[in-house]
């Protein structure tokens, strides 16, 4: 389990995020089969042994995409376990994974979202200028909470209007900037060196000067958002994520120049929001056309 954990981390370059959950989901599955079967060694588990694991995962009535999550590192593992010549074959091959319903992802609205980043004052302090710099930087540009806790002062380019951020499989790409987000990045950084001295170490840091994590910016997020939705699913930093593409989409950008700037590795990931752009078109026609 160690050599395949190094092997997502240095060979396939995962991010630590995707390789801590990866090594939870292995350990649950070992968990599992020492008390259910007593087998101490997860690469002797067969197909009926992980069948039993799914179902069992199943009737602890769990999110099928996080049990497909679980299903799909053990696919990876033995997969490697079979590159490897560790087994013989491959228990997964009969493995299915449950069906899930397709869910549209959830976005703040256009209206109330500009409301929030031109009408709240936010405070001329470390806090409040790090706190607005989060919204600017996620609705701004699309990136993932984890791209953002990752940015250094060296990655922003004030004068050609990019920041560069390092995506899943460390693929790095940049992300243009607009004029508004540039001004409350300069007024972020004055603040941050009238309190903390040089810029140095990440972009983003807590009031004491310490490195941003996720649950703190998720709380900061939430703390805002609720004042412009009731919806929990809309009050996380990926709906800014989703909001960014969708306003974009619905603005008439290209597809394909959202792809490029989400950092999907396909277009099919990006295909979503066209659903969403088309619920859209269905709810304006249908308050519009006059035989509608």
């Amino acid at each position: 389990m160690d050599a395949f954990l190094d092997f997502l981390r240095f060979e396939r370059r995962y991010s630590a995020h995707t390789v801590v959950s990866y090594q939870t989901d292995l350990r649950q599955f070992a968990d599992f089969l020492k008390a259910s079967y007593e087998l101490t060694e997860p690469a002797d588990a067969t197909h009926p042994l992980i069948r039993g694991w799914v179902v069992a995962l199943m009737q602890q009535n769990l999110d099928p995409r996080t049990v497909n999550r679980k299903v799909a590192c053990l696919r990876s593992y033995y997969k490697f376990l079979m590159r490897a010549g560790r087994i013989p074959s491959n228990p997964m091959l009969r493995i299915k994974a449950p069906k899930m319903a397709k869910k549209l992802p959830e976005f703040v609205a256009e209206d109330s979202l500009n409301n929030l980043l031109n009408s709240f004052e936010f405070e001329d302090t470390l806090a409040g200028r790090r706190d607005q710099l989060i919204l600017e930087l996620l609705y701004g540009t699309g990136i993932r909470l984890s791209e953002l806790l990752g940015i250094a002062p060296d990655d922003i380019s004030p004068s050609a209007r990019t920041v560069r951020v390092t995506g899943k499989g460390n693929k790095q790409r940049l992300v243009p900037l607009n004029p508004a987000l540039l001004a409350v990045l300069e007024r972020y950084q004055t603040r941050r060196s009238a309190e903390l001295g040089a810029l140095s170490g990440p972009l983003l840091v807590t009031d004491k000067g310490e490195p941003l994590y996720e649950q703190f910016v998720y709380r900061r997020v939430k703390h805002y958002l609720s004042q412009i939705t009731t919806s929990a699913a809309q009050q996380h930093p990926h709906a800014l994520r989703h909001a960014f593409a969708t306003h974009l989409l619905s603005k008439g950008a290209d597809l394909n120049a959202i792809k490029e700037l989400l950092g999907h590795a396909s277009l099919a990931a990006t295909q979503v929001y066209t659903h969403l752009s088309v619920d859209r078109l269905k709810s304006v026609f249908d308050q519009a056309h006059p035989r509608a």
